[in-house]
């Protein structure tokens, strides 16, 4: 087991592509919807592992603006455990002080899912511990897309000009403008791509891959992913030089 201790070098901002929940149910002779069950606990360990480590902000990618693609009964199961899973853990959450929000295209979810997410949001939103980010219908595409459909209406109207925008204003019309940008991305199941996830804000992320499924992704596995990014050089374009000694 890694070390708690061994790790100097702490990320101020985790996502997570939470990867290999339907592997993990077929190897098993299990139906898909028991992998999506399961890739509740872990999510559980780690937040309680995040809380531990001082760890400010925690993003997870729940269902991509793709996933809509998938089976409509996998889908409709997935709202239900959406739902289901913040009713049962919003106290818990509250408890320990940690704040739950909500980003992606909330239009296209069912009324029920919508108010549970505004309900959660509601309970923590004063909470100062952890920012714990899900990520729901949502794509990095669909995001970049909406930033930009904002900005041009806000040039249509007088309130801007096309000079005005800069990285700054365009960042701030993200539904990621409250967060910080990613420090470690990881993804689990063995992919190794991102699929559109945060592309604006994963620009200069850490990135780990490991091939554990969802499922089975432990407190231990995040020390892991931890000890990893400790090891590593942030250089932001800089050379090794200028950056110094990691």
């Amino acid at each position: 087991m890694v070390s708690r201790r061994t790790v100097k070098t702490l990320p101020g901002h985790i996502a997570i592509i939470m990867d290999g929940n339907g592997r993990w149910a077929r190897r098993r002779a299990l139906p898909r919807q028991a992998g999506h069950r399961a890739g509740i606990k872990p999510v559980r360990n780690v937040v309680h592992r995040c809380v531990e480590r001082n760890i400010h902000t925690l993003t997870v990618f729940a269902f991509s603006s793709e996933n809509w693609e998938r089976p409509v009964e996998e889908v409709k199961g997935l709202m239900t455990l959406f739902v289901d899973a913040l009713r049962r853990e919003v106290d818990e959450l509250h408890e320990n002080n940690v704040r739950l929000q909500f980003i992606g295209d909330r239009s296209v979810l069912n009324s029920e899912l919508c108010a549970a997410t505004v309900a959660a949001e509601e309970k923590t939103r004063e909470n100062t511990g952890l920012v714990l980010t899900v990520a729901v219908a949502y794509g990095g595409r669909w995001d970049l897309t909406q930033a930009a459909r904002e900005l041009a209406r806000e040039i249509v109207a007088g309130s801007i000009t096309p000079d005005d925008i800069d990285e700054d204003l365009f960042a701030a019309h993200l539904t990621t403008a409250s967060l910080p940008t990613v420090d470690l991305l990881i993804r689990t199941g063995g992919e190794k791509r991102v699929s559109n996830f945060l592309l604006w804000d994963i620009a200069y992320s850490e990135v780990y891959f490991t091939d554990v499924l969802w499922p089975d992704f432990t407190a231990t596995e995040l020390d892991q992913a931890l000890e990893s990014y400790a090891a590593r050089q942030r250089r932001f374009g800089r050379t090794s030089d200028q950056v110094g000694p990691s």
